[in-house]
């Protein structure tokens, strides 16, 4: 029988343990596609232009609503603060010293949906002594941007009409291009219809003897009406008539220009101004102006 060893038998060595790798977890990417559209949406907010936008729809909208039952072709313009019959494409102003002293660039540049200042008439004399202090200066500076212009003479009916003729033309001297000279009559000044149809049929008489033009005559559609209807047929008429969608006269009568308001507000220009609509198209227009 073998003997047994004493020895201690040796003790086996434990297999490492392997570690399975930590698995680090995954971080879900969210998609922020969406940050940029609210990014520029956030600008578009803040900016200015949007305020402009915004104000400008409800504006349009406020128009619109004021407009109801209104005709649709006499609307507000605001930016000249006043309604316009829109059927008109060729619109001016006339003014004198009671405007004050007027920035023509800044007149010339106005403009709201395709409405601006092409001709402007501007007071040059009145009766037989008084020149309008601002008549030179609107004369000239009118011319400078473009503007067409004509100047006027405020007839007083109890002056003799040839002399009040003479006046203007020492004041005026009319070129090419501009609009035929316009006696305003609009007052009898205390003497009956018959001698001032006599004085200011001397007048038109003289001016178109000496510039070979027909002048324009002013007047407001009441004084036409009572005094001047069936008189004057053969001289262009430019007729005041405030706050109507339409100048109520026949369509024989030889009116040109329409003064249809007496409140419009004008860049440049520190006083409300007449607003006038010419009858016509460009063209015409343009047989009008002086030779």
């Amino acid at each position: 029988m073998p003997v047994k060893s004493s020895k201690p038998k040796p003790i086996p060595k434990a297999k490492p343990v392997r570690k399975s790798p930590v698995r680090k977890k995954k971080t879900s990417k969210k998609s922020t596609w969406w940050r940029w559209p609210l990014a520029g949406l956030i600008l578009i907010i803040l900016s200015p232009l949007y305020y402009g936008y915004v104000l400008k729809f409800f504006s349009a909208t406020w128009r619109w609503v004021a407009d109801i039952g209104e005709p649709a072709n006499y609307r507000t313009y605001q930016s000249f603060g006043i309604r316009i019959p829109v059927k008109y494409k060729i619109h001016g102003i006339d003014v004198s010293y009671a405007q004050g002293k007027i920035n023509w660039q800044q007149v010339a540049a106005m403009e709201e949906d395709s409405v601006r200042i092409k001709f402007a008439f501007i007071k040059a004399t009145e009766g037989l002594l008084t020149v309008d202090p601002y008549f030179k200066r609107n004369w000239r500076e009118a011319a400078k941007v473009g503007i067409v212009c004509g100047a006027y003479h405020f007839f007083r009916p109890a002056k003799d009409g040839a002399w009040q003729a003479r006046f203007f033309l020492q004041n005026v001297k009319p070129e090419s291009g501009d609009l035929p000279t316009v006696v305003d009559i609009e007052v009898l000044d205390g003497v009956s219809p018959q001698k001032m149809r006599k004085e200011l049929q001397a007048y038109v008489k003289k001016m178109e003897a000496v510039t070979g033009v027909k002048p324009i005559i002013y007047t407001s559609i009441s004084f036409y009406k009572d005094y001047l209807d069936g008189h004057f047929d053969g001289y262009p008429l430019w007729i005041a008539h405030y706050y109507q969608s339409e100048l109520k006269l026949t369509e024989d009568t030889n009116w040109w220009f329409w003064q249809h308001s007496d409140k419009a507000t004008i860049n440049g220009i520190g006083h409300v101004v007449d607003f006038n609509a010419f009858k016509g198209d460009s063209l015409q227009l343009q047989k009008m102006l002086v030779r």
